[in-house]
């Protein structure tokens, strides 16, 4: 059944674009699920007991070699079962110190970072569809393979978190292709978000499934389970999905198909063959974008990878409460980021700000809200309460960093808006490997407030430089290094429906 659309466009009930936004979210959902998972996991995976014996060992060594005794330091202690939520710690059987934790979480990003810029030329010049079928093989293969090489050595944990960030890496190209190629122009806001819906809610769903398998079967049940999903939707997506509408076959109408590609194909520019690099890192907006991405994913990748840590190590929640207070915020953040992308863009249609005054309020709210949570939370001691309220609150403004920075690269040059989010990400994506290795060193045998202080400092002092330089120097114009000069042939072509026009 198909009604008339005011753009003339037949719309049906059934339409195949939103079924590649709905497959391709879920796609997402599932890299991120498996980018956080072992942030949970390996609060079930390591022996605290041991580590913490290890480092009061140490510790004792090292006071009496220097005769003095260690400094107290401010240890939350939750006696009173009224106001606490009981503790359940079974340890995991590994004795990894928070060094050795911070090396495997950070290792998911050192193959996110390799795979990333030829992952976003092989998406174009070979096959979106297979690349991104590819990447979750890869993570499913690495997370069957992950408790038998967990138990053979850290390393090889570390080689396998390694494989799957090289999956993840291809992913956001992969689906950016993937959108250029199904979403009319009308409608690509719309399929986009869709799309990147899958980041938060793939977070949500594995921090929650990850804390139920890891307390009612065991550690290992998390990466069978959630790589045997994978295969799933791997065979969907397969059987499904193709490259672009003139490739897909079946499950679509003709009358779809005509639709997508005449929409596109009056729409096509000129595609650069040389980027103006000068130009490009001579740009204030430009390098504005690239430092707020660089300064927030500082702060998003220390509450997606930490979170679960702090929530445990400091707050004393147990492996249930943790899987299910961490993943709050993300909820939250997912419905943020869709109510704020809907509220600016009504505000742009009917004139109330412009281009830049929307991405920069998006900004704002994803750096100035988390800057002000982390600062309280810093001082607010052990009042569990106030500091899961304040990093819910400090998660769900992140989500405004999709209306605000990370939409902006379009604006500024949308001919080379995939090269310049691939340097961007490339860049914001350090904070994912340091950040581990960071809270790693501080915490070392120091699970204290005043370790985690430092911590939410840091992450305080780069959100100011975010504020800072973006508000000044970020800018939602297009730039003049954008313009490219069509070749001749290109320009007879553009010019010959004008005097056809002209003629008549």
């Amino acid at each position: 059944m198909a009604v008339e659309s005011n753009n003339g466009a037949s719309r049906t009930f059934f339409l195949f674009r939103y079924l590649m936004a709905v497959m391709g979210s879920i796609g997402l959902a599932i890299l991120y699920g498996f980018k956080v998972n072992v942030s949970v996991a390996i609060v079930a995976m390591v022996n605290h007991t041991a580590v913490k014996l290890d480092v009061k060992l140490s510790t004792l060594k090292n006071s009496e070699s220097n005769n003095s005794m260690p400094i107290g330091m401010e240890i939350c202690q939750f006696d009173d079962i009224s106001n606490a939520t009981t503790i359940k710690t079974e340890d995991g059987p590994f004795v990894w110190d928070e060094l050795i934790q911070g090396l495997i979480l950070s290792s998911y990003f050192w193959g996110y970072t390799v795979s990333m810029l030829p992952g976003g030329r092989l998406a174009e010049l070979w096959s979106a569809k297979w690349l991104m079928n590819g990447s979750i093989l890869l993570n499913l293969v690495a997370s069957i393979l992950t408790p038998i090489a967990a138990r053979i050595h850290y390393w090889l944990f570390i080689v396998m978190r390694f494989l799957q960030g090289i999956g993840g890496g291809v992913s956001f190209p992969a689906m950016h292709v993937m959108i250029a190629k199904w979403a009319p122009l009308n409608e690509r806001n719309v399929i986009a978000s869709i799309v990147y819906a899958g980041t938060a809610l793939g977070t949500v769903v594995s921090i929650l499934l990850t804390g139920l398998l890891a307390t009612n079967f065991g550690w290992e049940s998390i990466f069978y389970v959630e790589g045997a999903l994978c295969l799933i939707w791997c065979v969907f997506w397969w059987l499904i999905i193709a490259d672009s509408p003139e490739k897909q076959t079946r499950f679509i109408t003709q009358e779809e198909k005509n639709y997508i590609v005449t929409s596109l194909g009056r729409h096509k520019k000129n595609i650069p063959k040389v980027i103006p690099w000068v130009q490009v890192f001579r740009s204030k907006p430009f390098i504005a974008i690239l430092i707020a991405h660089f300064c927030s994913n500082f702060g998003w990748y220390m509450l997606l990878i930490e979170l679960p840590t702090f929530m445990n190590q400091i707050l004393k929640f147990d492996m249930n409460s943790n899987a299910g207070l961490t993943s709050i915020p993300f909820l939250c953040m997912w419905l943020f980021t869709m109510i704020l992308s809907k509220i600016l863009a009504t505000l742009q249609e009917k004139g109330l700000i412009t281009v830049t005054i929307s991405r920069k309020i998006g900004t704002l709210f994803a750096s100035l809200i988390p800057m002000i949570c982390l600062i309280q939370v810093s001082y607010i001691g052990c009042d569990r309460t106030k500091a899961v309220v304040l990093m819910t609150i400090a998660v769900t403004c992140i989500g405004g960093m999709y209306s605000g920075f990370l939409a902006n690269h379009i604006d500024i040059a949308p001919n080379f808006a995939g090269s310049l989010v691939a340097i961007t990400n490339f860049v914001a994506t350090i904070p994912g490997f340091v950040v581990p290795i960071f809270v790693g060193k501080l915490t070392h045998g120091n699970q204290t407030i005043e370790a985690w202080r430092i911590v939410f400092l840091v992450t305080i002092i780069l959100y100011v430089i975010e504020i800072l330089i973006y508000t000044i120097f970020g800018s939602g114009n297009e730039q003049p290094w954008n313009q490219i000069e069509a070749s001749d042939e290109e320009a007879n072509d553009q010019t010959l429906p004008l005097r056809r026009n002209n003629i008549r």
